[in-house]
């Protein structure tokens, strides 16, 4: 327990990243918070007085020391795990080191260091696309994502080294934060890429319903998740759903219906080319359902997310359609 009036110590791996800097930006602003400390190879560009910067890199073997090193010297009470990859890499034996390896080295550290509390994030995705699927995924749905594909075998793999840490540290609370796909004006990731395309390709004959995280949202959610104390997995999404079709006529974009073996044998191509947004294994998320319940979060941890799935699409679209308009007058 901490002292009553005791400021917390909060670190987090993956600080850099898009998640990772605007959590910290909210955690310089908190005045509960004492101290941040940041973890990665590249500089932090919210960080500010309370943080403290470390140049350690998750894929190297070296890394549990001396993570577990930090940890303890900086009396860390919350540990953030935000080291993962929003798309998917050509790279895969140094994603496979960055997020499976490197989160046993973090978690490893974390229990050495007797952190208090961990929060790591995933995705809903890990559910997988199947037409067997329910409307709404429950947290207790399996996860049946294809594991042959490293994008979801490695974020798999971490979520049960989470799971795996809170059963042997007994008093420790261990947050899992599922997010759906995250959108909005400033995130970038391969979902963004795949509407932001003049022409969005679509499987021919097939409409799945799919559901949009705001970017604010996701970020809300972390910061929650680190204000409370809420063990357990929760799904984070936008209310509601939209079809695919609806989407992409949204973000102003025209479809373009392909039969699937035909985009399957094109996409595998494109993405041995390094052309392609990601594997053929992710077309099946345009042929069916995949979308998880967000009642648990609302429920057990207080989250209500300020966009709807309809309204992250907007907001998103929103943007990209400036961003289109300045490409056009700087080629113009």
């Amino acid at each position: 327990m901490r002292a009553p009036g005791k400021k917390r110590v909060i670190a987090v791996t993956g600080a850099s990243s898009f998640l990772g800097s605007n959590l910290i930006g909210l955690l310089e602003e908190d005045e509960r918070i004492g101290r941040i400390v940041a973890i990665d190879i590249q500089p932090v560009t919210t960080a500010a007085q309370k943080t403290r910067s470390y140049e350690v890199d998750l894929a190297q073997p070296s890394t549990e020391a001396r993570l577990s090193e930090i940890l303890a010297a900086e009396r860390v009470d919350t540990f953030v795990h935000l080291a993962f990859l929003s798309s998917p890499s050509h790279a895969t034996a140094w994603a496979h080191e960055l997020e499976s390896v490197g989160t046993m080295h973090a978690l490893v550290a974390a229990r050495h260091a007797q952190v208090r509390k961990l929060v790591v994030t995933s995705s809903t995705l890990l559910y997988g696309a199947h037409p067997s699927n329910p409307n709404f995924l429950s947290e207790n749905h399996p996860l049946r994502a294809d594991r042959e594909e490293n994008f979801f075998a490695d974020k798999m793999a971490a979520e049960a080294q989470a799971t795996r840490f809170a059963k042997g540290a007994p008093g420790s609370i261990v947050t899992t934060l599922r997010m759906a796909p995250v959108v909005g004006p400033t995130v970038k990731n391969f979902v963004t890429r795949y509407f932001a395309r003049k022409i969005v390709p679509t499987m021919m004959g097939f409409d799945p319903l799919v559901q949009f995280l705001h970017e604010i949202d996701a970020i809300a959610a972390l910061k929650l998740a680190v204000d409370r104390d809420v063990p357990g997995v929760f799904n984070i999404v936008g209310d509601g759903v939209l079809p695919l079709s609806t989407v992409i006529k949204l973000a102003g974009r025209v479809s373009l219906p392909i039969p699937h073996p035909i985009a399957e044998s094109l996409t595998a191509l494109g993405w041995l080319a390094q052309i392609a947004l990601a594997p053929p294994i992710f077309l099946k998320y345009l042929r069916f359902l995949c979308v998880a319940d967000g009642a648990k979060a609302k429920t057990k941890m207080g989250f209500v997310p300020a966009y709807t799935t309809r309204e992250a699409l907007v907001d998103f679209a929103s943007a990209q359609r400036l961003r289109d308009v300045r490409l056009l007058q700087e080629n113009a």
